[in-house]
């Protein structure tokens, strides 16, 4: 039976496995294994590809959330607005500070943060004093940023983009064609993991946090790097959330294969568009703000989706949910007092989604039988 995975890393590496052994063996023979010169290389890359002014790179995606939020002057007991329907770290990260996630709901088209979820959070009249509001570009597209930074500007608060899973979208302002801005740039903080598994991912864990203004970025390496400039002058309680130079070595040699992998990425989902036609599932929209370079294609059905997905991994087709349980019905959150009938897209896009196979290095072989497949279902 055919076995087809939800990523498959040994097929991106290979082409370029010896750039990448070269970059680390360099690593390995100057021996410069923390914050060595590969990552001020790597943050200067990132600053020229994305337009950021600043690049701080960290030890990984939750916390450059973390970092992000105490660069901003977030902390105990303050608000942050976020979306219930996204990866653990978005309100982890939030909770670690001592801050209190207030939960929003989801666009149900596109699953990024609701504007109007977001108003409503924002009337409460109980509750913590909201601070700053972090919307997640979910699934490889921006979340609709104009009304959010508009919001934020009305009632003074910060803006922390959640960028793990779209670096490389572009964030298409209204009326401003050809002027689009990397995801990850748009507000005060953009935050980026290097999970392996992302469009750009490192051989382990690594992070980054972008910035336009010199005094937040000057704060995130104080926090970065144990709170000094000078070893052993602590100027503040800072952390020990340095990136290796190891996956900086890495990510400077993939970093310039993005777009190539991320417009095969769209390619692909093309394809699967053209294939999917005319069935009862919805195939993802593209929103007209945003580019998508689909971190994950992500199916939908008028139904919940668990059927499909047994039958897709009985075909050995990797299907999965992301994500299976809301953040505000997660265990660890009980103690903000959120119920069930809270949030009523997102818990429906919990269970009505899949997500399948959409990597770069899939054959059309491979997509026609992950059509195939989901054709025999519903048909």
């Amino acid at each position: 039976m055919k076995k087809i995975p939800i990523l498959d890393l040994k097929a991106q590496i290979r082409p370029i496995r010896a750039e990448i052994d070269a970059a680390i063996k360099e690593v390995i023979d100057n021996t410069a294994f923390i914050l060595g010169g590969k990552v001020s290389e790597f943050e200067d890359a990132v600053i020229k590809y994305t337009g950021a002014k600043y690049a701080v790179a960290c030890s990984n995606g939750t916390d450059a959330i973390s970092l992000a939020l105490s660069a901003l002057g977030i902390g105990a007991s303050d608000g942050v607005v976020c979306p219930s329907f996204t990866f653990y770290a978005t309100a982890g990260s939030i909770a670690a500070l001592g801050a209190i996630p207030v939960f929003a709901d989801i666009d149900p088209h596109t699953y990024t943060i609701s504007v109007s979820s977001v108003e409503q959070a924002l009337k409460q009249k109980n509750g913590p004093k909201i601070k700053a509001i972090m919307p997640v570009h979910l699934y490889g597209q921006c979340a609709d940023m104009e009304p959010i930074l508009k919001i934020a500007r009305e009632n003074q608060l910060k803006v922390i983009e959640d960028n793990a899973q779209a670096f490389g979208a572009e964030y298409l302002p209204a009326g401003q064609a050809g002027k689009g801005k990397k995801s990850g740039t748009i507000a005060d903080c953009g935050s980026i993991s290097f999970f392996p598994g992302k469009n750009l991912g490192a051989f382990g864990d690594a992070g980054m946090v972008l910035a336009n203004d010199k005094a937040v970025a000057d704060a995130l390496c104080l926090l970065r790097n144990q709170g000094n400039k000078e070893k052993y002058h602590h100027l503040v309680i800072g952390h020990n959330n340095r990136m290796d130079t190891l996956q900086a070595a890495v990510l400077n040699v993939k970093l310039k294969y993005l777009d190539a992998w991320n417009n095969k990425r769209q390619q692909n989902a093309a394809y699967y568009n053209q294939g999917l036609k005319g069935l009862p599932i919805k195939t993802p929209l593209v929103a007209g703000y945003s580019t998508h370079i689909y971190h994950q294609y992500v199916l939908r059905l008028d139904r919940p989706s668990a059927g499909l997905i047994e039958h897709l991994i009985n075909k050995g087709i990797d299907a999965r949910v992301y994500y299976p349980l809301p953040l505000h019905l997660q265990p660890c959150f009980k103690y903000l007092g959120y119920k069930a009938g809270d949030f009523p897209e997102s818990v429906k896009a919990s269970h009505e989604t899949l997500a399948i196979p959409v990597y770069p290095e899939l054959s059309k072989e491979d997509m026609d039988y992950i059509i195939g497949a989901i054709k025999e279902y519903l048909m």
